[in-house]
């Protein structure tokens, strides 16, 4: 089978498109036939080699994290899951990864795919969708009637967060930069800040209850936000290499947040997918093949919006 992976780490250039032999699904496992893998800024940090210590890989990798496609065969004792079912997934970080025709996936992080839309479009759901889930449900606790700040909207969580939040029934203000202001203001934002004119805590005139910090800000930046927080409040930060600062004695709290896999919260999902109350956004198609020069792209900030990647189907 055709699969993308590097065999040392480095710059784009050590990506390599070649022949590998196709894998057999062990215990628990299901080998699934990819409709499309997607790009994540943290696949070009685990192939940079920055990530040694939390995601330790073997050599050669395959990268790919999220995965759309058809279970082609079951490994020993799967259940729930059947040849020719369609899924979705998020793949453990430190196994091969479905930038590739087939991947090997553990049965219990799949969820069914959307019935609504391209299953090739599905796999621009599930890292971002479970990241923007996560930091608002389980960490910040967000709830009707709160306001929520997400700085760094314009990005493809923000766009999953924005429309999360306003489902949840909060108040959403949203920063985005010219060029994503129209669509992050289409995902249901309440209010959006254009950060490129205007200070982000001035352009905040009420206090929120979750700041949630999805931009690659500097410290000072990222610090200057807890003075938008309400006492009592919380500030959920992505961007993990920076470590999410608080303020004790108001009681803000500030949490750094790493995404994980979690079936059901990924079938949370899809089903707001097929009910129409999350629209699964896909800036652009990518050829397997072309992967590498995406990873190119991307290192330059060439890169708006979620990129699925495709494998040829023979």
């Amino acid at each position: 089978m055709k699969a993308v992976r590097f065999h040392e780490y480095g710059d784009p250039g050590v990506l390599r498109y070649e022949d590998v032999e196709q894998p057999v699904p062990g215990a628990g496992e299901v080998r699934i036939r990819v409709a499309a893998t997607s790009f994540n800024p943290v696949d070009g940090n685990i192939r940079g080699g920055f990530m040694r210590g939390p995601i330790p890989v073997e050599l050669p990798h395959t990268p790919g994290i999220d995965v759309a496609g058809t279970v082609d065969a079951l490994g020993e004792g799967v259940d729930g899951f059947a040849v020719g079912d369609q899924v979705v997934g998020s793949l453990p970080m430190d196994r091969p990864g479905a930038a590739a025709q087939y991947v090997v996936a553990p049965a219990g992080i799949l969820a069914a795919a959307p019935k609504s839309g391209e299953l090739a479009d599905a796999a621009a759901l599930p890292v971002v969708g479970l990241t923007a889930y996560q930091a608002l449900f389980e960490h910040a606790q967000l709830t009707a009637g709160q306001r929520v700040l997400v700085n760094g909207a314009g990005g493809a969580v923000g766009g999953y967060a924005v429309q999360l939040a306003g489902h949840a029934g909060a108040h959403v203000i949203a920063t985005a930069g010219p060029r994503s202001a129209e669509a992050v203001a289409s995902a249901g934002a309440d209010e959006v800040i254009d950060h490129t004119t205007t200070s982000v805590p001035d352009g905040v005139t009420e206090p929120v209850d979750v700041v949630l910090n999805l931009a690659p800000v500097d410290p000072a930046e990222l610090t200057a936000l807890l003075t938008v927080i309400r006492p009592g409040g919380v500030l959920v930060n992505t961007t993990v290499w920076m470590p999410a600062p608080g303020d004790e004695e108001r009681g803000v709290r500030g949490i750094d947040l790493f995404v994980r896999s979690d079936a059901d919260q990924l079938a949370q999902l899809v089903a707001m997918v097929d009910r129409g109350e999350l629209r699964v956004a896909v800036a652009e198609r990518v050829a397997l093949a072309e992967l590498p020069a995406l990873h190119a792209r991307a290192a330059e900030g060439g890169v708006h919006g979620k990129a699925v990647v495709v494998p040829p189907t023979a």
